[in-house]
């Protein structure tokens, strides 16, 4: 116990003595505390709370290397789908005005967009979801804390608030729920100092004019992609491939799109440093991997979205002896979001192995609450989790990519069937379709079993949503072909896909 009170914490000796008590008398100020009030967190605190559980949830938000900082709500709420979707349905809006024209709207003069118009109307419909947060904890009453939580022990959080103050919360069960930050890149000079990330650029109050992102994850494309939508001078800088661990083929369509979109690439580049000019535009320095030359340009922005950390260092679990990906960061869980230490549970995109989805955390969230609460015994299922890629040519998927079904069952024990369709939507427009595609990987025998399917084109997200259903309940190809389609939609071409890429057949799409 003297040892305890002469930690680094320098806790008074009554505090030490309140702490040791509680844990050994099993009276615990909450039944849970949750550390982090993402999307997944708020979920897991307020499925607790009602089921009776005494819940606490922390949350702090630690300003971008920028000072960008925002509200209750996590990364999805604030720094990513949600203003994410905003933007990119500006960049559509923008594309269906020029197709408008064509379908006979008589609209006057050049059209352009004002960024701080766009900004604005977004930052506050995110300021309303942080509110509507902290209204739906008290509802649930759930205790909110904006304070940064550490562990001490298996039921002892230390809370630290903006002012320096400290607080002790013990609990039955602890949930780390905290998510990840994005990175900046190692040895590059000026990176950090002139750069932004996305935890950024959805907070701007001016455009960010000529932009370069740095990256080829989702992240970057979508960020990409939208920025050229809304007239930016955009230029992607890609070190090896475009969208890894996603389906290569749908990535090559993804970017051949977004090249025809206007979004320049800079292929097997790697930056070098960044510097800041008398004139206030960064010069970027970077090597073509493939000659070997160097070269130069100005930008007004440089987005860096190079990958995405956990956030775990501030949480104190090199103490606890928690168990950590030496690689990457994140805790290693069981199939229950279990820790390697008692007591202590962890789920979302801190966890080893778990998808960085948004509906994934929440899901696993509720679950674990009524696993705790002694409600069910219901594990999470991280198979078959479908997501989109909100690029200027949404790609939605489900299930394996063809690459990943060939590793597992091998080439000759899969069917691919595709085709390449053109939305009705896209013919008075005359807008190119050469990248509409639809590819659905099924086992080549028994009942052909499908394993993947991935689909390019508008509202992708709709799309793949409907047929996940599918994948929960075992669909085959023949359940596939046995589906009536809407016409006219993009989806009914899913249900209709007949041609094996095998086959070496044309796949084009035409007619009924």
């Amino acid at each position: 116990m003297a040892a305890l009170c002469r930690g680094r914490h320098r806790w008074k000796r009554t505090n030490c003595l309140y702490v040791l008590a509680r844990n050994l008398t099993g009276k615990f100020d909450y039944d849970l505390v949750v550390i982090g009030g993402g999307s997944g967190g708020l979920a897991c605190s307020k499925e607790a709370a009602q089921l009776g559980q005494k819940v606490a949830v922390l949350d702090y938000v630690e300003p971008s290397v920028r000072g960008t900082k925002w509200g209750l709500g996590g990364t999805c709420v604030n720094v990513g789908c949600i203003p994410k979707k905003l933007m990119h349905q500006t960049a559509l809006l923008g594309t269906a005005v020029k197709d408008a024209k064509k379908y006979g709207w008589q609209i006057p003069g050049p059209v352009c967009h004002d960024w701080a118009t766009m900004a604005e109307a977004v930052q506050n419909h995110v300021r309303s979801l942080n509110w509507g947060h902290r209204v739906q904890l008290q509802d649930k009453r759930v205790k909110y804390l904006n304070i940064k939580g550490s562990l001490v022990n298996e039921h002892t959080v230390k809370g630290l608030t903006k002012a320096g103050k400290e607080t002790i919360l013990t609990a039955k069960n602890i949930v780390i729920a905290t998510g990840g930050r994005p990175k900046y890149p190692a040895n590059i000079p000026g990176a950090m100092e002139h750069g932004i990330t996305s935890d950024d650029i959805f907070w701007l109050k001016k455009s960010p004019g000529k932009t370069l992102v740095v990256g080829a994850s989702y992240v970057a494309l979508e960020c990409a992609g939208f920025l050229t939508g809304i007239g930016l001078d955009t230029t992607v800088m890609v070190r090896s491939i475009a969208l890894r661990g996603f389906d290569q083929q749908m990535a090559g369509l993804v970017t051949d799109y977004m090249e025809a979109y206007g979004t320049k690439f800079a292929w097997k580049c790697v930056p070098q440093r960044v510097d800041k000019l008398s004139s206030g535009a960064l010069q970027v320095t970077w090597t073509d991997t493939k000659t070997g030359s160097e070269h130069k340009d100005t930008y007004d922005s440089v987005l860096w979205a190079v990958g995405r950390a956990p956030e775990t260092k501030a949480l104190g679990l090199d103490k606890l002896g928690l168990q950590l990906n030496k690689e990457t960061g994140k805790v290693v869980l069981g199939a229950d979001e279990s820790t390697s230490v008692p007591n202590i549970y962890a789920f979302g995109d801190i966890g080893e192995g778990r998808p960085e989805l948004t509906p994934t955390a929440i899901k696993a969230g509720k679950l674990l609450a009524r696993r705790l609460a002694g409600q069910s015994t219901e594990l999470m299922n991280y198979d078959n989790v479908p997501t989109t890629v909100f690029t200027p040519l949404e790609y939605g998927c489900v299930g394996l990519s063809e690459e990943e079904a060939e590793k597992r069952h091998g080439k000759d024990s899969i069917e691919v069937y595709h085709a390449f369709y053109k939305p009705l939507e896209f013919t008075v427009a005359e807008r190119d379709a050469s990248q509409c595609y639809i590819k659905v990987v099924c086992e080549r025998g028994g009942d052909q079993r499908i394993l993947g399917l991935h689909f390019t084109g508008p509202n992708a997200g709709e799309v793949t949503q409907g047929f996940a259903l599918g994948f929960q309940c075992g669909a085959t190809y023949s359940h596939l072909l046995q589906t009536v389609g809407i016409h006219p939609t993009c989806a009914e071409e899913v249900v209709k896909v007949n041609i094996t890429k095998r086959s070496g057949l044309d796949a084009t799409v035409t007619g009924c």
